[in-house]
């Protein structure tokens, strides 16, 4: 029987994976944890767990992503991003398993007017984006036959996300102003989870994979989507520049993805931003 080892299991990726995950197979089994199951950053606890399980695949959904918060808090950003993944791929290298570590468009700098592709120069401007690169690295470094997945402007039903604050907030003001300079592609966590499942029934090919939804748009214009599809009329959407709205870490002003390389190596579809919204929302 394969283990499948799903860490963070209480985040947006996590939880869609728990609710789409096969709960009788006879193949497959599924082990959820999160901080209170398994210490990730405990190195003794990780081997011990993976050794415990029999773990075959680890699918490390953990992180921290409290991106403005990290800049000022990076010691906990750098032990979640990257000493934590270490530990994961070192045990799972250990007890011959493989491993897919999920990433951020945050690697790359944000200068860009094309699509990112998987081998592009990374130039991370922030904590968070330097401590997942960091954990990139290490997990290939530590692993063979590890899997790398960056994706970008995750959503879903679970957790706290850009969607649920424009709903909320379209519903609380008169009006609203979101950030027009800022261009990517929101991404629906269950369409990940799914490409997630499938790699690993279809067996991983190593290496580093981009994954988003297709299309892109920016800030403002994912905010103005979600109000029209869910009937708010009452909250004029305003845009902004980056310079109206100055945080602590440094947003990517362009971080569109090529999924190219996913594509073709898994034959898979990927659906448009827009349309995921709709499933999200339905």
């Amino acid at each position: 029987m394969k283990t499948i080892l799903v860490t963070g299991c209480n985040g947006q990726l996590g939880s869609e994976l728990r609710e789409l995950a096969p709960q009788e197979n006879e193949d497959v089994r599924f082990i959820f944890t999160d901080k209170d199951e398994l210490d990730i950053t405990d190195r003794k606890a990780v081997n011990l767990f993976m050794e415990q399980h029999a773990v075959s695949v680890v699918i490390n959904c953990a992180a921290y992503t409290a991106v403005d918060k990290a800049e000022s808090d990076e010691a906990l950003c750098e032990l979640l991003n990257h000493t934590a993944p270490e530990y994961l791929a070192e045990a799972a290298a250990a007890v011959g398993a493989t491993m897919i570590q999920v990433s951020t468009d945050y690697v790359f700098d944000g200068t860009a007017c094309t699509p990112y592709r998987e081998d592009d120069p990374t130039n991370p401007q922030t904590v968070y984006g330097r401590t997942k690169l960091a954990g990139e690295e290490s997990v290939i470094r530590n692993c063979p036959g590890s899997m790398v997945i960056r994706t970008a402007w995750l959503y879903s039903t679970f957790g706290n996300n850009f969607v649920k604050t424009m709903i909320r907030l379209g519903k609380e003001r008169d009006t609203l102003g979101v950030i027009a300079d800022q261009i990517g592609t929101p991404t629906y966590a269950r369409d990940l989870a799914k490409t997630i499942l499938l790699i690993v029934e279809k067996g991983i090919v190593p290496g580093v994979y981009h994954y988003t939804n297709e299309g892109a748009c920016s800030w403002y214009d994912f905010a103005q989507a979600v109000h029209r599809l869910e009937g708010i009329r009452s909250c004029r959407v305003k845009p902004l520049t980056t310079a109206d709205y100055p945080t602590p870490a440094q947003r990517p002003h362009y971080s569109v993805l090529d999924k190219s390389k996913i594509r073709q190596t898994y034959d898979i579809t990927i659906p448009w931003w827009f349309d995921a919204l709709k499933e999200c929302l339905k």
